[in-house]
């Protein structure tokens, strides 16, 4: 089932919770899952003395490679639930991807965001619970959507709707420790790492 993609999801006002980004000032080695069209891929080169995007789409790829004009940026294609990193980084960056991310599989992609930090390193993550009335083509139980793009096609995609308390007592419980706060309307961004036990 496909993830919604990003230019649908930042036409809501992403600014807003943009914050967190900017406050936390991801440095050092930084890996972006889930890069898309590079909406956040500038601003985190900005700060990292290298980044590395990946993304399962060449197409997202390349539009992010166009935006982002940096010889410390790296791209790379993979999947991310069968992607592996090649190294370690001091920060693990993603923007309205852990929404997309089933609930089946939630443990497993945080398993991946472990593997791919180096001691000490920590997490950042901005998102939102957007999800309109019609679009609950399963009921407001279910994280499938039916959401219309910008071209006016319409696709189901997974869609599941966090609130940051609940998101923040889900990570704890799989050995996080990472703050989860809301912003302005449906968004929240995350920032934490791995409790001492667990990493």
């Amino acid at each position: 089932m496909p993830r919604v993609g990003h230019a649908e999801e930042t036409n809501h006002d992403s600014r807003a919770s943009s914050g967190g980004c900017r406050d936390s000032a991801p440095s050092g080695d930084v890996l972006e899952l889930a890069c898309g069209p590079g909406t956040w891929t500038p601003e985190l080169a900005r700060h990292a003395s290298t980044l590395t995007a990946v993304d399962s789409s060449p197409e997202m790829l390349r539009v992010a490679r166009e935006r982002t004009a940096d010889e410390h940026v790296r791209f790379e294609l993979g999947d991310l639930f069968d992607w592996r990193p090649e190294r370690r980084y001091d920060v693990v960056f993603f923007g309205f991807w852990i929404s997309h991310v089933p609930l089946d599989r939630f443990a497993d992609f945080w398993e991946l965001v472990a593997d791919c930090l180096a001691p000490g390193g920590r997490v950042l993550f901005i998102d939102d619970a957007y999800r309109t009335a019609d679009e609950l083509v399963e009921g407001e139980e279910s994280s499938t959507i039916r959401r219309r793009l910008s071209d006016g096609t319409r696709h189901r995609a997974v869609k599941v709707p966090h609130e940051p308390a609940e998101l923040q007592d889900r990570l704890a419980r799989l050995g996080w420790d990472v703050e989860v706060r809301p912003t302005s309307g449906p968004f929240y961004w995350g920032r934490g790492k791995p409790t001492p036990s667990a990493a």
